[in-house]
């Protein structure tokens, strides 16, 4: 098989407050933002880097997905960004205001740091040991 990841989703509260973290805060990529009709857009934000990933922002329109914010992986860590340069992006979000749980510590895999987009979702950036 030859199976990679495209996309994940992320309910959020709306399709600008998505794109607005993940490409103004994060500088993340709009790659597609499709108007769908009855107020649904397929919004795609992507990584960068080799192998990006994209993330599905899909704006939460009932009261089940709305409780989903932010706590869709029930409160951990569900989503994990790798760097190849830690220490200068760890500067960067953290001068972009993003808000960290802790300082950044080494773990026998990787030099990691628990971070929180502002809707709550729990990430990991990391860099891989060599």
């Amino acid at each position: 098989m030859g199976f990679s990841m495209h996309a994940f989703t992320l309910v959020v509260p709306s399709y600008d407050e998505g794109i607005a973290f993940y490409v103004g805060t994060m500088g993340f990529t709009l790659t597609a933002d499709t108007d769908l009709g009855n107020a649904k857009r397929w919004v795609l934000v992507t990584t960068g880097g080799a192998g990006g990933c994209s993330i599905l922002l899909a704006r939460a329109t009932d009261e089940a997905q709305v409780a989903a914010v932010g706590n869709q992986t029930g409160g951990r860590v569900g989503f994990f960004l790798k760097t190849d340069d830690f220490d200068s992006d760890y500067a960067n979000m953290k001068a972009a205001g993003v808000t960290f749980e802790e300082e950044p510590r080494d773990m026998p895999y990787a030099k990691v740091v628990v971070w929180r987009d502002p809707f709550g979702n729990r990430w990991d950036m990391l860099q891989s040991k060599k």
